[in-house]
């Protein structure tokens, strides 16, 4: 048996073979010490294996107590597989082999090195808790227990990568999921055969293969209280080890567009930035397109003066509008990049300061004109009031095509396009969630919590568009 186990794990030299004589028989420790708890393993198993055979007891009571379990103060399980010795000792475990036996014991002692909790860096609130997920899932889902303390709260579990083996929790609470999109995320992953998976990205791609969409189909978010939030409302959250942030489904438009600080302040301050959210995320996706539309083939709908303005600004600019939009936004999204993988200490800075120095010196050399550095300024701004990442990606990358149509046919291109990109997300599904609810279908009630937040007293039911079972929340005293 223990030659089998050698075989399969030659090449690694972290494998430590730890032999001990107990009552005249070799009993072998196979364990890794870089991801094994060293206390568990030193008091738990290995005093007690040393101390065996002056315990005044024999080989066959050791056995007995070892079949039992009571002989050592760390579980342990029984595993007749021997050629998954090795998956377990890789995956964290301490393998005990005893000579002449065709079966073995295994320790769950498995200790990774891993970072303390800390606030949230992208999802960022003043009012509310600050604690985010790391990479550890235990942690993880410690963290969501502490939020949801009850039995209802279920989480199933997955190992997906044929050589990473990942921890894959699926997160759902009884009775007010949808059971159709259980069973579809179950049989996706069920199904799912990969090398491996390193970030949460993976499953989303895998499990949407089948829908061809820019819109994140998922919400992406790194905070604890959002996903308890979210598991109340109705939806079904995936937790990975090794990712500091979980998949929330189905998703709508409006709950891309939403914020966990707008349930931390007053209704009125929480209605009044969603507002402003809303109208600057129209601004992120149309505003290049619509001036370049307009300066090119409607300037009659300008007004007198600003015409006059915009012309003088533009009368030694060699490029057209279109043209000019184009450079400034590629090099805005530049910018953006380099300041998001330059060192943070220097990243923000060398953003802020290189978009003031290059818009100024291209202004003043002639190359753009000043209300295009505006207008391209404000669409930056607006794309950043955009609160999930994946959102406001998408709505970068349709910017370029909306763009492109509105300096080539004018408004009636933008128009068109606006349309059919309506049009799209009027037709398009999350695990069978309209994008568009409560717009498209219209749902009244859901209305209380879209572009306005009413008092939470008044949201006693659930969103339709989450949850169709057990939608009362709360009852009015």
């Amino acid at each position: 048996m223990l030659e089998t186990i050698k075989k399969q794990l030659a090449g690694s030299s972290d494998i430590v073979y730890q032999v001990f004589q107990v009552h005249g028989h070799a009993c072998t420790l196979i364990y890794i010490p870089s991801i094994v708890d060293p206390r568990s393993l030193q008091v738990g198993i290995s005093e007690i294996l040393k101390k065996e055979s002056n315990s005044g007891l024999d080989w066959p009571q050791f056995l007995e107590r070892l079949e039992r379990g009571s002989a050592f103060s760390i579980p342990s399980l029984k595993c007749f597989d021997i050629t998954a010795a090795a998956d377990l000792v890789v995956m964290g475990n301490v393998v005990l082999g005893m000579e002449g036996f065709p079966f073995l014991y295994y320790f769950d002692i498995t200790k990774y090195q891993k970072r303390a909790v800390s606030e949230s860096q992208n999802e960022l609130v003043v009012i509310g808790p600050q604690e985010a997920f790391i990479e550890d899932i235990e942690t993880n889902l410690s963290l969501l227990r502490h939020k949801i303390k009850h039995p209802d709260l279920k989480m199933k579990h997955y190992s997906i990568g044929k050589y990473t083996k990942t921890d894959v929790y699926v997160l759902y609470i009884e009775g007010l999921y949808k059971p159709e999109v259980l069973e579809e995320i179950d049989r996706k992953l069920q199904d799912l055969s990969i090398d491996g998976i390193l970030g949460i990205s993976y499953l989303a791609e895998h499990i949407t293969y089948d829908v061809l969409t820019p819109f994140p189909l998922f919400q992406y978010t790194e905070r604890p209280d959002s996903v308890a939030a979210s598991l109340m409302e109705g939806r079904i959250g995936l937790l990975q080890d090794g990712t500091p942030s979980a998949l929330l489904t189905p998703v709508t438009l409006f709950s891309l567009l939403q914020s966990s600080e707008d349930y931390y302040q007053s209704y009125f301050a929480g209605s009044w930035i969603r507002i402003v959210r809303f109208v600057f995320s129209i601004i992120a996706l149309l505003l290049p397109s619509l001036y370049v539309a307009i300066t090119t083939f409607h300037a009659q709908i300008i007004p007198s003066n600003l015409l006059l303005t915009i012309a003088a600004a533009r009368e030694n600019i060699p490029f057209s509008a279109l043209t000019e939009a184009l450079i400034m936004e590629l090099t805005f999204e530049a910018l953006r990049e380099a300041g998001t993988r330059i060192p943070k200490p220097v990243g923000q800075t060398v953003s802020i300061i290189g978009a003031i120095v290059i818009g100024q010196a291209a202004v003043m050399a002639g190359i753009v004109s000043a209300p295009m550095v505006i207008v391209v300024s404000i669409t930056g701004i607006a794309s950043y009031i955009i609160p999930h990442l994946e959102l406001g990606l998408t709505f970068r990358l349709l910017r370029f095509p909306l763009l492109i149509l509105g300096g080539t046919m004018g408004l009636i291109g933008v128009f068109t396009a606006a349309f059919v990109l309506y049009g799209h997300l009027a037709n398009l599904l999350s695990f069978g969630t309209p994008y568009m609810q409560p717009i498209a279908p219209f749902v009244f009630q859901d209305w209380k919590d879209t572009l306005l937040r009413v008092p939470s007293t008044y949201m006693n039911r659930r969103s339709d568009a989450f949850s169709k079972r057990n939608q009362r929340r709360q009852r009015k005293k």
